[in-house]
This record gives structure tokens, C-alpha cells and sequence, in this order.
């Protein structure tokens, strides 16, 4: 409590003091660089030196931010850059880190520290600022899509104004957490991550430097690449024989389904599943391109069901699913009969017209059998009328060759018949 009402108190006298009075800047000299020396302030017009009686790496990163030279790397004791001339025009600095020059740092105007040039103030500056390290707090480097991504940056010394996360390509910081001058590190979370999130990151950041005030941006850290993987619903399809329905597969024939995604992964693969009624068959196949082909030879009733597509990978020790597809429902159907529909159909007119000529035949042999009785006796009547006929003919030949004979027997009983008898023959 008591160092702290010191500091206070002679911080106020500083402040005071330094209105009263007109310090013209501060210099490093004498050292391998403008950044590194021993430490001069101007006062009225003449350079002095700084008793290091007191002298802390805070007092340093003062001067080194002044002069816009980063950070202090160390503060070796004595006088390593050689001894100074003329007045010390400081002595016993309390610097709290973050004033803008050390002659706005409190000091101790009353003191009984002896102070010669055997114990002028040197500094060494790193140049420019120092680079922060990144580290990524989150377990792994691989991330869907909502997730978030921790990181921590940090940097040895403090006094610090704010740190920002930068996404390598893009100007602007991502993440940015304001710091308070004794701290040497943040958290940078990037929250609900989406797949143009994916890339390298680094971070920055930023200190209240010289006299008027200004920040000055660190170089960038270390960089670390983060992969947000998106994995989209498959695709999938089925081929088999053209003549199976829609939906359906012939039992015994071939078919295949072929899953697909828009976006490949090394190391990813396909899952095929097939839930049927007697349980649920999965598997897989390499996807070394992005549509992948499961064959099924031979269907048979175990092949019916409804199937699903899935895509996994696995990434950064983590495995990563795609949602299931929209489910394919395949029947399988027995084959048709050997003879197509229009075969069937002239084989029944071919049938129907043999049988009709069949019935023709029967019927014409049957109506042959009823009526030959009928025909066999108008043949017979017919024919008893022309044997009638004949038999008529027959006897009047007889009656005329029984008159002829007659006349014959007349003519030889009668000689003068004779000459008539040509005559009646004629006319008979």
C-alpha cells in the first residue's frame, strides 16, 4: 500500500514537473543501430542522460515505442554503450508501460540514489515489433459447418492495445479482443463457421507507440490452416434391364446403384444401406471419384427394400457423415411369361382359326353321316327308274325281235313275203 501511494505520488510530481518543464525528446545513441544505445533526453535544448537506478524492462518499452522501434529485448546493466557528458536529467523512472514517452513517466524528484555516468540507462530494441505466436486452443484443425474455432495470441512483453485475427486474403481481421496493458495474450473465437471460413489464419497486434500517440501493428504471427468440411446429401440412381417397370428389378437379372456427392474428400467413401423387412444390409466402397457403382447379380427377393446413400471421411482424426439420401424403393418381380403379349395374342388367333376349321370338318362329316341314308335312297329310287327305263327298252327289243322272228318263220312258210320284209324291217 505504501509503494503504491508512492508511485502515485511521485507520478503526480512527474506530471507536474513535466508541465514546468520542456523536455524536447528522447534519443538512443552510441549503439549498433538507432534502436539500441544509451538513453539521452533533451531538456532545455541540451541532451542528458537517465540514472538506471530503478531502471525496468516497463522503463525501456517506453523508450523503445517512442522512437517506434518495437520492444525492448534487454536492459543490461552499466553503462555497455559507453558513458554519457552533461547533465542526468533523470533519475529513478517509474514507468507504468503505457505512457506515450518516458519523460511523461512519473520520476523521483527527491532522492538520496547517486547517480554518475557509470549508471546512464541503455536499452536494446528489437527494431520493430515482436511477432506474436498463435496457437489454436480448439482439439482439432477440422470443423463442420456452425461449429467454433478457438485461438490464443501472444506475445512476451505486455502493454499491449489489441489483438486481431486475420484470415490470410482478407484485409480486414475477422475476430478482434481489445487488451489491457498488462496483458500478454487473448482468446480470438470464430463462432459459427461456415466453409468460407476455411483457410490459414494469423493473428496481429497493435501498441499505442511515440510522442503524439500512435498504434503500430506487430508483424503477423505464425499461421495455422483450418478445414471446414460440408458434406452435401447424395445422389443416388439404379440401371437394370429395360424391360422391368419403374421401380422394380427382374428376379435374376443384373442391376447396380450408383451414389454421388458434388464434393469429394480424400479418404471418403460411399454407404450403401438397405432396409427390407427381415433387417438392414450395409456397404461400402471407396469413393475414389465422386460417384461411386454397387452391383447386384442375380436379384433375388432378398435384394428388395428401400435403399440409402451416405458419404464419410474422416479428417483430422474426427469422422464426418452426410445425411441419407431420400429412400430408392426396388421390387422385385418375377419374370413374364417366355411369350410377349402380342406372340400370345396371334397364337391365340392361330388357335382359334385351327379349331374353327376343326369344327368345320367335324361338323361337315357329321352332316355326311345324317343325310347319306336320305342320298342313298333317292339314289336308289333314281336308279330303279332308269332300270325301269332300261328294262323297258329291253322288252320292246325283245317284242321286236320276237315279231321279226315271227316273220321269218312267215317268210319261209310264205315265199312271197319276202319281198315285204325288207320293208318292215325298216320300219321296225
Amino acid at each position: 500500500m505504501l509503494k503504491f501511494l508512492h508511485i502515485l505520488l511521485t507520478g503526480l510530481l512527474g506530471v507536474l514537473w513535466d508541465g514546468v518543464t520542456a523536455f524536447g525528446g528522447v534519443r538512443l545513441v552510441d549503439g549498433e543501430s538507432k534502436c539500441s544505445g544509451r538513453v539521452e533526453v533533451l531538456l532545455h535544448n541540451q541532451w542528458g542522460t537517465v540514472c538506471n537506478h530503478g531502471w525496468d524492462p516497463r522503463d525501456a518499452n517506453v523508450v523503445c515505442l517512442e522512437l517506434g522501434c518495437g520492444l525492448a529485448e534487454f536492459t543490461p546493466p552499466g553503462a555497455v554503450y559507453g558513458e554519457g557528458s552533461g547533465p542526468i536529467w533523470l533519475r529513478h523512472v517509474q514507468c507504468l508501460g503505457h505512457e506515450s514517452s518516458l519523460t511523461r513517466c512519473a520520476v523521483a524528484l527527491h532522492n538520496n540514489v547517486y547517480c554518475t555516468h557509470e549508471n546512464d540507462a541503455v536499452v536494446k530494441c528489437s527494431g520493430t515489433l515482436l511477432m506474436p505466436t498463435l496457437t489454436l486452443l480448439s482439439p482439432h484443425t477440422v470443423f463442420s459447418p456452425g461449429e467454433a474455432v478457438r485461438f490464443s495470441c501472444s506475445i512476451l512483453q505486455g502493454h499491449l492495445s489489441d489483438f486481431h485475427l486475420y484470415k490470410h486474403g482478407v484485409s480486414t481481421p475477422l475476430v478482434t479482443q481489445r487488451a489491457d496493458q498488462t496483458q500478454k495474450k487473448a482468446e480470438l473465437t470464430l463462432s459459427d463457421i461456415e466453409t468460407f471460413h476455411q483457410g490459414s489464419y494469423s493473428c496481429q497486434y497493435r501498441i499505442k507507440s511515440g510522442f503524439p500517440s500512435q498504434l503500430l501493428s506487430s508483424p503477423p504471427s505464425n499461421s495455422i490452416n483450418i478445414t471446414v468440411v460440408e458434406l452435401l446429401t447424395p445422389q443416388h440412381w439404379y440401371n437394370t434391364s429395360t424391360e422391368a417397370p419403374a421401380g422394380s428389378v427382374i428376379k435374376g437379372h443384373n442391376f447396380n446403384i450408383t451414389c454421388s456427392t458434388p464434393q469429394q474428400y480424400p479418404g471418403g467413401s460411399f454407404q450403401l444401406r438397405l432396409i427390407r423387412s427381415n433387417g438392414t444390409v450395409r456397404q461400402s466402397l471407396p469413393a475414389l471419384t465422386p460417384s461411386v457403382t454397387f452391383t447386384f447379380p442375380n436379384a433375388q427377393s432378398s435384394n428388395e427394400g428401400y435403399y440409402y446413400c451416405l458419404y464419410r471421411v474422416q479428417l483430422g482424426g474426427r469422422t464426418f457423415v452426410s445425411r441419407e439420401s431420400q429412400p430408392l424403393p426396388i421390387a422385385i418381380r418375377d419374370p413374364d411369361p417366355v411369350l410377349s403379349p402380342m406372340g400370345i395374342s396371334w397364337l391365340v388367333s392361330g388357335l382359334t382359326f385351327v379349331v374353327a376349321v376343326v369344327v368345320l370338318i367335324i361338323v361337315a362329316k357329321v352332316w355326311t353321316t345324317l343325310m347319306l341314308p336320305y342320298q342313298l335312297t333317292s339314289y336308289d329310287g333314281v336308279c330303279r327308274q332308269q332300270i325301269t327305263k332300261a328294262e323297258s327298252r329291253v322288252s320292246g327289243q325283245s317284242e321286236g325281235s320276237h315279231s321279226i322272228h315271227r316273220g321269218f318263220r312267215r317268210q319261209n312258210a310264205e315265199p312271197n313275203s319276202l319281198v315285204r320284209h325288207p320293208a318292215h324291217l325298216r320300219r321296225s
